[in-house]
C-alpha cells in the first residue's frame, strides 16, 4: 500500500509558501484505498494550510481524533463545514472536561465545542475503546495500556469527572494513535503520545502481530518528559531500528535537537509541510 503523510498543523512552518503555524496537530493521509484525517489542528491553519499544500478536505473518507484537547480538534467545525457529513472516530472519553493547572492559573484545555453543535455540522462520531480498521490498512489503536513506570501523566493536567469529582492527573485514556500498516513495516501517527511513546509502539506491535516499525511522526510529549523516560525512549527506537523518526508539537526544541544530534538522517521534523512517502 502507498501512502503519503503530509503534515497540515504543527507549531511551526516548513516550507516558505504561505502557510502558517499553530500550537497543535493534524496530518492528511493518502493511500491508495482513500483518504484521512487525523486531528485538527485549533482550527486557524487547517483549512488555509490544506488549500495551500494542495490536499483536498472534502474528499476525506474519515477524521480521527487522537484525543479531546482544543489543539487536536479546534479545526473541527471547519473541516465539517468543508467536507459535510463524515464519520469522526475517537475515544468515549474525548468530551470530559479538561484544564491546565499552574500557579495561579487554571485554564480549560478540552473540546472547544459542545458534542451536539458538531453533529449539528455533519459529524458521525463512532466511539470506542478497541482497535478499529478505519480502512485498508489504516488501523486507530484504541485505548493504550499504561503498562511502564517510567510514562507518567502531566501533573498539570486535570480531567472533571461527570459526578464533579476533579482527576489530577488526568489519566488520559482517550489517547489514542493511528497504525499505517505498509510493506516496509508499520508507520505510527502519534498525536500527543500522552499514553507513552514506547507503551503505544509496544501496543502496535503486539496488536498488528508484526516486529517492525518504519517509521514514527507527530507529538511524542517528550517536551514534558523526565531524563529517565527520554532515555527509554532513545534505547526503544533504537532497538526497534525506527528509519526515520519525524516529531511534531509537544516534543519540544530541546529533546528534538537531541534526537536529530543521535539519529541523523533517520530524523526529520514533522513541521507544516513536511511529507513521509512510504
Amino acid at each position: 500500500m502507498h501512502t503519503r503523510i503530509t503534515i497540515l498543523c504543527e507549531n511551526t512552518v516548513g516550507v516558505p509558501f504561505g502557510v502558517i503555524g499553530e500550537h497543535g496537530f493534524a496530518c492528511f493521509v493518502e493511500t491508495d484505498h482513500g483518504h484521512y484525517l487525523f486531528d485538527t489542528g485549533q482550527g486557524q491553519g487547517l483549512v488555509a494550510n490544506a488549500r495551500i499544500l494542495g490536499k483536498d478536505l472534502r474528499g476525506v473518507a474519515a477524521v480521527m481524533v487522537s484525543h479531546g484537547h482544543y489543539d487536536h480538534t479546534g479545526g473541527l467545525p471547519a473541516l465539517l463545514q468543508a467536507r459535510g457529513p463524515v464519520d469522526v472516530h475517537g475515544h468515549p472519553e474525548i468530551f470530559v472536561e479538561r484544564f491546565w493547572v499552574g500557579p495561579g492559573v487554571r485554564r480549560f484545555i478540552g473540546i472547544p465545542f459542545r458534542r451536539v453543535f458538531l453533529e449539528s455540522l455533519g459529524a458521525r462520531f463512532r466511539l470506542g475503546t478497541e482497535m478499529t480498521e478505519i480502512g485498508p490498512g489504516v488501523y486507530l489503536t484504541g485505548e493504550i495500556p499504561r503498562l511502564n513506570a517510567f510514562e507518567t501523566g502531566d501533573p498539570h493536567m486535570e480531567a472533571i469527572r461527570p459526578d464533579g469529582a476533579r482527576v489530577q492527573p488526568d489519566p488520559l485514556k482517550d489517547d489514542l494513535s493511528l497504525i499505517l500498516d505498509t510493506p516496509k513495516g508499520l508507520v505510527l501517527v502519534l498525536g500527543c503520545a500522552h499514553a507513552g511513546m514506547i507503551n503505544i509502539m509496544d501496543y502496535a506491535l503486539k496488536q498488528m502481530q508484526r516486529d517492525r516499525i518504519y517509521a514514527v511522526i507527530g507529538g511524542t510529549h517528550l517536551g514534558f518528559s523526565s531524563e529517565a523516560q527520554f532515555g527509554e525512549t532513545l534505547a526503544v527506537i533504537e532497538r526497534y531500528g525506527i528509519e526515520r523518526l519525524g516529531v511534531s508539537h509537544c516534543t519540544g526544541a530541546g529533546p528534538a535537537a537531541r534526537l536529530h544530534a543521535r539519529l541523523g538522517e533517520r530524523f526529520f521534523f514533522g513541521q507544516v509541510g513536511a511529507v513521509l512517502e512510504v
